[in-house]
């Protein structure tokens, strides 16, 4: 018995076949083998074409199914992972009416910022838990505005993953969770938002029927089944964004559990138990997978721009030449933690939401020319960088999230032992990495909506611990001091930029 997962992202799409009883991945593909093409028409767009992305899936499919060489009818249900925040409008004969706007297109932002001012910011944030900003609403206000032509022919608005689902069965539905991370949501009177939808003045039938994320949410139809080689009727039982399927991936449910990523930017998701909010709107909140009106699971969403970007430009330009990673990290372990002084305030990719905005840049402080060299500032950036996911924490702390546990991919910079042993160190938590990605625990998700596992105990009683980081108490106390100096400094700085 056999679960299908789904990955769709704005760089490629992967599928992945995992065994329901071993938990174990037999084969996966992604297409394509180069970076998708994103489009971008004018500076700030970003838009890709929705059938590239079934494109792309189908050759997947036909990739894992010729090396599992397996019966489709051996899969008893698909998942799907896909990128937040996306738009894709079908007409009645659900055709793609114009190209996906996707997340990282910020042309709704003016749309976004007017909405959060009319209708109010103490309302948006404790109704939809974020400023409308750049989501999903916002960018199809500016189609209404910009392409009436369009926006007329509009039957249905979908995520991402809303429309690879219709592709596969010929159905349309979407979740809570999508909706919220849309910004259509009402987490007070638990339905779409009246008072958005009234002032964009979109029609309630835009919006899909809504089904639970674990649940049936159609089945496989003959012509896909055929163009796949897949089963007829095989039902899809799970779909979640990427951050929220990534946290479930790593069996992250329950309050005070936080998954993290980091990449070139950084994620700090975790779940709270409680309808809440960042008066600051520095974080993003959304119905986590298994969010219901009977138990309230939200996923509040932190990102952080400049992480292994950071580490990648300190190894190009600071560390010595041709040097890997691994030697990188040995050299910084010269140093001592708080790497005699020196902070690094890694903002040097962009305005950070979790700073309010602003664009700080990337700035080293307290060198001195006469006791510092290469492994203090290598140290320093990768102190720099926990230290920045400290400072979003103890925003999720402030919102009633307590931060106990860390799970994370082993991978990118959680490979680091300076990395993990520093966050570990200022944060308390303990730190746990697992061998997943987003397409494994789609399969799985898929598992839990098909009822083939009770519950994600169950499903993810096999999911591959790695390695686990305890906090070591004999070097918190020169962690705290360490951050409590960067801190100061940053701080510091944007006192600097109030002026």
């Amino acid at each position: 018995m056999f679960l299908l997962g789904y990955d769709i992202g704005s760089s490629s799409v992967k599928a992945s076949l995992v065994h329901a009883e071993t938990g174990k991945c037999v084969a996966s593909a992604f297409f394509p083998k180069t970076e998708a093409a994103i489009i971008a028409v004018k500076p700030g767009w970003a838009e890709q074409h929705p059938e590239d992305w079934w494109e792309n899936l189908k050759r997947s499919t036909k990739a894992i199914m010729q090396e599992s060489r397996i019966n489709p009818a051996e899969i008893k249900a698909i998942g799907i992972s896909y990128q937040m925040h996306g738009l894709v409008c079908v007409d009645k004969e659900q055709k793609v009416l114009r190209p996906a706007i996707i997340w990282c297109d910020s042309r709704a932002v003016p749309y976004g910022q007017k909405a959060f001012e009319t209708i109010g910011e103490a309302y948006c944030l404790s109704h939809l838990l974020n400023s409308p900003g750049n989501f999903t609403a916002s960018k199809l206000a500016w189609i209404k505005a910009n392409e009436p032509a369009v926006y007329t022919q509009i039957d249905k608005i979908m995520l991402p993953g809303d429309y690879i689902a219709m592709k596969l069965s010929g159905e349309i539905c979407t979740t809570v969770s999508g909706l919220s991370e849309g910004m259509f949501w009402d987490f007070k009177n638990n339905q779409v938002s009246n008072s958005l939808m009234s002032y964009y003045g979109f029609d309630s039938s835009l919006i899909a029927p809504i089904q639970p994320t674990f649940s049936e949410q159609g089945r496989v139809s003959a012509t896909v089944a055929k163009e796949l080689g897949l089963n007829e009727g095989t039902p899809i039982t799970y779909r979640a964004g990427d951050q929220p399927n990534n946290a479930l991936s790593l069996n992250v449910f329950n309050p005070g559990e936080i998954a993290s990523t980091a990449g070139t930017s950084g994620v700090v998701y975790g779940v709270n138990g409680e309808v809440n909010y960042d008066p600051q709107s520095r974080v993003n909140t959304f119905a986590h997978v298994n969010h219901t009106n009977q138990q309230t699971r939200l996923g509040v969403l932190l990102c952080i721009n400049g992480t292994g970007i950071l580490n990648s430009w300190v190894k190009k330009n600071i560390a010595p030449e041709g040097i890997s990673y691994p030697e990188m990290n040995a050299l910084a372990a010269k140093a001592p933690i708080g790497s005699a002084g020196i902070s690094i305030l890694p903002f040097g990719n962009g305005a950070e939401r979790m700073l309010n905005n602003k664009e700080i840049g990337c700035s080293i402080r307290g060198v001195d020319f006469n006791a510092h060299s290469k492994h203090h500032l290598i140290r320093a950036a990768q102190e720099g960088i926990v230290f920045s996911f400290k400072y979003g924490i103890d925003i999720m702390e402030q919102m009633g999230i307590p931060v106990k546990k860390i799970h994370a991919g082993h991978a990118n910079m959680f490979l680091s032992p300076i990395f993990r042993n520093t966050l570990a160190g200022v944060s308390g938590a303990v730190i746990e990495l697992y061998d997943t990605d987003g397409s494994v625990g789609a399969a799985k998700g898929a598992g839990i909506g098909a009822g083939i596992y009770k519950d994600n105990k169950e499903a993810f009683a096999t999911l591959n611990k790695l390695e686990v980081i305890e906090p070591n108490p004999a070097q918190q106390q020169a962690y705290a001091d360490a951050y409590a100096l960067w801190k100061h400094r940053l701080e510091k700085s944007m006192g600097c930029i109030a002026k």
